[in-house]
């Protein structure tokens, strides 16, 4: 008997000596990256604002093509974004973001010049800062190598538009120098695409594209303006870098 017993206790304390190991490598590999509920993500990329054929009906911009030499495509500029994401189930997340997209247009009269030949300029600039809340679905879940999502959301956008710069006044053809701002806050609807990739465990790299939708109020020509409207809707694409905590 004593001799049984003996052998029972080294054969159960070698198969704990076999299993130990194991057990806390599991232990380890359940506390990963895609068992954090959270993560802090920053976005890079540019905001395509829409183009002629789609923008808002007396949309300032669209105006100005009439008198102004420019493009819309002009104003395609650097955006970026801070956000937080967190985790309410496998397969959805909420979001909180703040972005940030200027860009400086530089346009000239098409059919007038100074009495020295000289182009007449003006700087057409729109600054649009959006603070938007999101919900996301991940088909794959959050702990696939491959993390493809879809999402909506609404913004609110923090916008400013104004035109500096060198005016005609058509009433007797002068020249005169003159700043005209208009801004404001409206929300816009938001729709987010994207795919993400898990890299050393914490981290994730990805990319995304998003579309809004909406225009501002400019108070049109008795605030120096040719028309009511900025359009503010377009697409902006990202490439992301998530940390998860």
């Amino acid at each position: 008997m004593t001799t049984r017993f003996w052998r029972g206790v080294f054969a159960v304390a070698a198969l704990m000596a076999i299993l130990s190991p194991a057990t806390a490598q599991a232990q380890i590999t359940r506390v990963t990256g895609s068992d954090t509920r959270q993560s802090f993500g920053v976005n890079l990329g540019a905001f395509f604002p829409k183009g002629e054929d789609s923008r808002v009906d007396n949309d300032v911009l669209f105006t100005n093509l009439d008198s102004l030499l420019f493009d819309i495509d002009d104003f395609t500029g650097f955006s970026f974004s801070g956000e937080y994401l967190f985790a309410i189930t496998n397969n959805f997340e909420v979001g909180a973001e703040a972005g940030f997209y200027q860009e400086t247009v530089t346009s000239i009269y098409r059919n007038f010049v100074n009495i020295d030949n000289t182009e007449i300029e003006q700087d057409l600039k729109l600054r649009i800062v959006p603070l938007t809340a999101s919900i996301r679905f991940l088909p794959l879940g959050r702990g696939a190598a491959v993390q493809p999502y879809i999402g909506i959301g609404a913004s609110l956008l923090n916008w400013r538009y104004s035109e500096t710069g060198e005016f005609v006044d058509f009433s007797d053809g002068s020249v005169f120098h003159e700043k005209y701002v208009a801004k404001g806050n409206t929300f816009a609807p938001v729709v987010i695409g994207g795919v993400r990739f898990p890299i050393a465990d914490i981290w994730t790299i990805g990319g995304e594209v998003r579309y809004q939708s909406a225009d501002g109020d400019t108070g049109g020509r008795a605030a120096g303006f040719l028309d009511d409207k900025i359009d503010l809707g377009g697409w902006t694409a990202n490439f992301n870098v998530h940390i998860r905590f």
